[in-house]
């Protein structure tokens, strides 16, 4: 599975192997957060040379996958600790398209951990929008 190869040259740092898990022209889209989508492996490189130098413990959790007709399913927990001493730490899934043994395409739902964030009555009340309770 390529989420295996991943996860392997995360937790080892090695930025080629991570980037040759990708085919050349991967397109790559994070539905959440629209304007974070972009095409070609050489950005993937870019984006994890970063997280590689600015997070040097940087591991990486492979928490489940799943594979079906050339889409593989995957579950992670990224975590670290930045240069400047501040916690990484992001969670979720990504869908990978995979032609061959690379993916041609991925659909992240990755998020930063938000541990102190608002519980689960006041999203709602916010997600929801006013009025939503009037009937109970």
């Amino acid at each position: 599975m390529v989420a295996q190869r991943l996860w392997q040259a995360i937790n080892d740092h090695d930025l080629d192997a991570f980037v040759e898990c990708f085919c050349p022209d991967y397109r790559s889209a994070q539905p959440a957060h629209p304007a974070r989508a972009f095409q070609g492996r050489e950005q993937a490189r870019k984006n994890w040379s970063a997280f590689f130098r600015q997070i040097p413990d940087l591991r990486a959790e492979l928490l489940g996958t799943a594979h079906t007709d050339g889409t593989e399913w995957s579950e992670w927990h990224w975590h670290g600790t930045r240069q400047d001493n501040t916690p990484f730490e992001m969670r979720g899934v990504i869908v990978m398209g995979l032609q061959g043994d690379c993916v041609s395409w991925a659909r992240l739902y990755m998020e930063e951990v938000d541990a102190g964030g608002e519980d689960i009555e006041s999203a709602v009340r916010r997600l929801a929008g006013p009025g939503h309770d009037d009937h109970e």
